[in-house]
């Protein structure tokens, strides 16, 4: 467990808020991991302050539990307010910081015999939370008293003060009061002088850092007393967390170099870097083996949908577990899958009416080709066999699916093993459909964003262009909404945008919430037709899997259907899609960001070497993966495509998680491309 300093004051208005911040700096700058709590807030943005100027992937919720707007005495406040503060959940919220991080520094409200609630103070809190004390005090005329008066407070209450710290809350000259107090109240008490915080035009870490470092006696962070003049911040300080390797994270890192083999990954650089391990997760946020929290910037390769532990997808499982956990699809149905394909239709783009499950979005992708091929073989059109792809597109890693991929990248080494198709431009399509038609079956479009290839957004009105051709030349549509689906545009599906039914539309990843493996391709009722034969024709639908409808799975993915409705998580996300798309503007101040592209919570921002030539940096100089690796210094997790660095978070993602992705991002281009 990490250690818990109260930060009070002597009054209200000395400065807390700007020590803690500043404290927390100078903590993080020598490699802590630094959390911060203000259990009790009346009016102000001190937490929301500290949360973001910190950098800090704990939630609002957690940093500051109890908030009102009325700037008044907490007991005043919260009772016209109508509220109660449960001094018990400040406890459990403390300890639960204090277990993620190095140091925890807790800020109070006031000063030490500010009431909280009927006959209970601030002091009571500090003794409830066991937590030693650091005082802060301003310079000046009654310094003295009020800071003795403190101090003897504290030490009455049978607690440990670890220190002073002054804070020059003005500009100016310091007068003999100012330069005298520190020294004096030192000789009264006995009580250690951390330092003197100067007056600050800027609060900037960088300023922090550079005026303050060497201003500040870290002593209160060690278990032992020391005087001012023996101290060395270098040894006194306890071994930081984040960067710890100790015998069970070595162990882990081992086993996994040793047993696994990693998809879309080098494995020659993977054995030469020490892999980061995840052992837990919560809400926006994954935790590792050495208990540093990171936010989840992917949302897992874009499948966490609602957060991570999400209560009601939990009970779900957990109750399906109690009932069945597998039974097949062949020759058998089950309660989840049947309940799970009538919602999927309901939600659908009208016209899709039939559901055929399977595991994966590849899998997804090849159920729609072979159904699309077969459906016109036993119609009898038996020249309608091509399938239609755009360039740079990607349905997955399947045979297949990589048929049609056109990434070269991910799929020239097995063109010797795949069936030929047709790829096309935007601009060539309908070009193409008027002399090949015949001989066409389907084209398979990823709507409106084109996700591996870097985050491409289409103009306006293209989706529903392609529909209607489509249908004027009598070819099958299928949208790969793999990526696209659920909510990730800012719509439950991408069609809806532009009011498309497609005739198959392909749908894994957020299906589940991002719990289970789970897809699931939706056709129309004229495509099921084709298929309804005498058995002796031998025109079935030969294609299934083990784990088809997997009950577990259905009922994660009902689970997560009925959040979106509960939680009305469409309507909520539009705002957020908003915010974060006028915080990507500043990207534009980094020379090396080329393009920044956006659909709904979906963002590509594309880096290159200039951005008026738009030169690419060579792929040896793996800036995408450096960016990535750098922005997990800032306690997030990103995978890059390329050069190009993709934010996809969950949609569960608040404004302040959103300011923290997007200021991690900057500042890591900044300093990986304009060294």
């Amino acid at each position: 467990m990490g250690k818990v300093f109260f930060i009070t004051g002597t009054d209200t208005g000395v400065g807390k808020t700007i020590v803690t911040a500043i404290l927390g700096a100078l903590l993080q700058a020598k490699g802590y991991n630094v959390g911060v709590m203000k259990p009790v807030q009346c009016g102000g943005q001190d937490a929301r302050f500290l949360k973001k100027f910190l950098n800090l992937s704990d939630s609002l919720e957690k940093i500051n539990p109890y908030f009102v707007k009325e700037a008044l005495s907490p007991h005043l406040a919260f009772s016209r307010a109508k509220k109660t503060i449960d001094v018990q959940k400040i406890i459990q919220t403390a300890q639960e910081l204090q277990g993620r991080h190095d140091i925890l520094l807790i800020e109070g409200a006031g000063g030490l015999m500010v009431p909280l609630k009927e006959n209970y103070f601030v002091l009571d809190l500090i003794k409830d939370l066991n937590a030693e004390v650091i005082i802060v005090s301003r310079l000046g005329l009654g310094t003295i008293n009020h800071t003795l008066l403190t101090i003897n407070q504290v030490r009455d209450a049978g607690l440990k003060v670890k220190g002073i710290i002054f804070n020059t809350s003005r500009l100016g000259a310091l007068g003999l009061p100012e330069k005298t107090n520190p020294e004096t109240i030192h000789r009264l008490t006995g009580v250690s002088v951390l330092g003197t915080i100067p007056f600050l035009k800027k609060i900037d870490q960088t300023e922090i850092v550079r005026c303050c470092s060497w201003k500040i006696n870290f002593n209160f962070c060690h278990s032992k007393e020391h005087s001012d003049e023996e101290s060395n911040p270098q040894e006194i300080l306890p071994p930081p967390r984040r960067g710890q390797n100790d015998g069970k994270t070595r162990q882990w890192q081992q086993w996994d170099k040793k047993y696994l083999w990693h998809p879309f990954t080098q494995m020659n650089d993977w054995l030469r870097d020490d892999p980061l391990v995840i052992e837990e997760a919560k809400g926006c946020y994954l935790k590792d083996i050495r208990g540093n929290w990171y936010l989840d910037g992917v949302s897992s390769l874009w499948v966490n949908v609602h957060g991570h532990r999400k209560k009601e997808i939990d009970e779900a499982l957990k109750n399906q577990i109690n009932r069945l956990s597998h039974s097949t699809l062949l020759g058998l149905s089950n309660t989840p899958a049947i309940e799970l394909a009538k919602k999927l239709v309901e939600i659908a783009p009208r016209g899709l009416s039939k559901v055929f499950y399977s595991d994966n979005g590849s899998s997804a992708v090849e159920v729609a080709l072979k159904m699309a091929y077969q459906y016109w073989q036993n119609m009898g059109r038996r020249k309608k066999i091509k399938i239609v792809h755009l360039t740079n597109s990607y349905h997955g890693d399947t045979l297949g699916s990589v048929s049609v991929g056109g990434i070269d990248l991910f799929h020239k080494v097995y063109r010797d093993l795949i069936f030929e198709t047709i790829a096309v431009e935007f601009s060539e399509l309908e070009k193409l459909f008027q002399k090949k038609h015949e001989g066409i079956a389907a084209l398979i479009v990823e709507p409106l964003v084109q996700g591996a290839a870097g985050m491409i957004v289409w103009p306006p009105g293209l989706l529903k262009r392609m529909a209607r051709l489509c249908r004027r030349y009598d070819i099958l549509l299928i949208a790969d909404e793999v990526a696209t689906g659920f909510g990730r545009t800012g719509k439950m599906f991408a069609c809806e945008h532009e009011g498309v039914t497609p005739d198959f539309l392909c749908l894994a990843k957020g299906l589940t919430g991002g719990y289970l493996p789970l897809a699931a391709t939706l056709t129309t009722k004229k495509v099921f037709d084709g298929f309804l034969f005498d058995y002796k024709d031998q025109k079935t639908f030969f294609h299934g899997h083990t784990y088809t409808g997997n009950p577990l799975s259905c009922a994660a993915a009902l689970a997560n259907l009925k959040i979106f409705e509960k939680e009305q998580t469409l309507r909520h996300l539009q705002p957020k899609i908003k915010y974060l798309a006028k915080g990507l503007k500043k990207f534009y101040n980094l020379a090396s960001v080329g393009e920044v592209r956006q659909k709904g919570l979906m963002v590509g921002i594309e880096l290159v070497k200039h951005r008026w030539t738009k030169e690419p940096y060579f792929w040896e100089e793996r800036i995408g993966v450096r960016v990535c690796q750098e922005v997990r210094k800032h306690g997030v997790i990103l995978r890059p495509l390329g050069n190009v660095i993709v934010l996809m978070p969950p949609l569960v993602i608040t404004v302040e998680e959103i300011d923290q992705l997007l200021e991690a991002t900057y500042s890591s281009i900044e300093s990986i491309t304009e060294k």
